[in-house]
């Protein structure tokens, strides 16, 4: 039996170290994208194009939380609205209690993790199999929307944070310096908060895919048997992640409750239940770009059609769903750098084939002229 350090020398080492410098070259490119983002985009957008600009990045946070558990853990969650609804109720509900967002702020990460931590326990350890796991999940985000939505009457409050039913709760308390109530988050500032928290996501993801913990994670996905017989306990992987991708989603919801100031039961619905997975499934499962390119492109997409009454979005939406899983199955970011790889290798290619033909053309120069110069046998003579 193959123990995991042969496992990992399974691949030749050259070939290893292209593909992890080409990798980290990648992700060195896309930090740097980023940041340039970070600089100049609140110096050179309106107000309202700046708000626009936050809650594409807050929802990308979202849709990254789902490819990293769908597109490297093998999980199809239908449940990740439900982390993100729990990030934006919990932070609602304590910072109103509370006051200081920075405690608030902090249970909008760990209540959607140790909820999905628990669920998932259930889940993996109860041996169930991936229909299970989506239909469960999907139940989840159902009853969690109808136990909110049945909140309306005045008695349904939480200390002195009123649940406010299908009406959602407004007014909520935007975030402050820690310690510090009155020194509260501008626009500018929760933009730069949530693209850097988006970086900061993209990067600690990137990390934890190239340690060991990340590849025994995609190796569950690709062979959970196998991965048991090298003896890694894979229950324990999937449900890190899970719990992993719903700190995540409870992070963009927190940074969303905070861009509108309100947040109501649709945040749980079905609608962004299938967005969610509409996002990844454009932009390319297996990829952390992908989810990012895809969310930014239907949103913008369908805030385009929004501003017509001809087209219905969601049946623009379906449509794009269909001719993506036909035409582009995997997305648009592995497509694209497929595409680039090809004319890479087709540029490598004619540079090899025009040396070699330089090659050839000077060899036979240099025969020619020795041709030319070699004395004759009766100038030898």
């Amino acid at each position: 039996m193959n123990s995991p350090a042969n496992a990992n020398r399974a691949m030749p080492v050259p070939d290893a170290l292209s593909r992890f410098s080409r990798s980290w070259k990648s992700a060195a490119l896309t930090l740097a994208i980023g940041v340039l983002m970070l600089i100049m985009l609140p110096r050179v957008l309106d107000d309202f194009a700046l708000v626009q600009a936050t809650v594409y990045a807050v929802m990308a946070i979202l849709a990254v939380s789902l490819g990293f558990v769908w597109g490297f853990g093998g999980i199809l969650c239908f449940g990740q609205s439900a982390f993100f609804g729990l990030g934006a109720y919990t932070y609602a509900i304590a910072v109103t209690n509370v006051g200081d967002s920075t405690v608030p702020f902090i249970l909008a990460i760990v209540l959607p993790a140790a909820f999905a931590a628990v669920l998932g326990y259930l889940i993996f350890y109860g041996r169930l199999s991936d229909v299970y796991m989506g239909v469960i999940t999907l139940t989840v985000t159902l009853i969690l929307f109808n136990t909110v939505n049945s909140t309306a009457g005045p008695e349904w409050t939480i200390g002195h944070a009123p649940l406010g039913g299908f009406n959602g709760i407004p007014n909520i308390a935007p975030l402050n310096m820690p310690g510090n109530v009155d020194d509260v988050i501008s626009p500018r500032g929760l933009f730069e908060l949530s693209l850097g928290a988006l970086l900061g996501v993209y990067l600690l993801l990137r990390v934890l895919l190239a340690l060991k913990m990340g590849r025994v994670i995609v190796a569950s996905k690709e062979n959970e048997q196998r991965l048991l017989l090298l003896g890694y306990d894979s229950r324990a992987y999937k449900l890190f992640t899970f719990a992993l991708g719903a700190a995540i989603a409870g992070l963009s919801g927190c940074l969303f409750a905070n861009w509108g100031a309100f947040t109501s039961p649709t945040v749980f619905g079905l609608a962004q239940s299938a967005q969610i997975i509409i996002w990844v499934i454009v932009g390319g499962l297996g990829t952390l770009v992908g989810p990012v390119v895809g969310c930014v492109a239907i949103q913008w997409l369908t805030a385009q059609i929004g501003t017509q009454q001809t087209i219905n979005s969601n049946l623009v939406l379906g449509a794009i769903l269909v001719v993506f899983v036909l035409m582009v199955p995997k997305g648009i970011v592995p497509a694209v750098g497929e595409i680039g790889m090809r004319l890479a290798a087709l540029v490598r290619r004619g540079r090899k084939v025009s040396g070699a033909a330089h090659a050839a053309a000077g060899a036979s120069h240099d025969e020619a002229r020795s041709n030319t110069h070699r004395p004759s046998h009766e100038e030898t003579a």
